[in-house]
């Protein structure tokens, strides 16, 4: 029986990550290798960064070019694991 999430997707397509956790360059330098460790091919140029009001949070977009279901929820693991990110959506 095929997973219905996989249904929803088709691959390969862009695929837009969120990941929020406590500013500073040590997350986006740690976001960034985690992410190149799953999407080889993915542009750190494209990478949008936006900081909360208060400045103590940090907010990067990465878009990849998503592969499969299993990069998704291999990368969704490491990334939620990372110790300065806080929530990956």
């Amino acid at each position: 029986m095929s997973d219905e999430r996989e249904s929803l997707l088709e691959f390969p397509c862009s695929f837009p990550l969120k990941i929020i956790g406590l500013a500073g360059d040590a997350m986006a330098r740690g976001v960034l290798e985690v992410v190149l460790r799953h999407a080889p091919d993915f542009d750190a140029a494209t990478m949008e960064t936006r900081s909360s009001s208060a400045g103590r949070y940090l907010s990067l977009t990465c878009t990849i070019n998503a592969t499969s279901r299993a990069q998704l929820d291999a990368l969704y693991r490491e990334l939620s694991s990372h110790p300065l990110v806080t929530m990956v959506l």
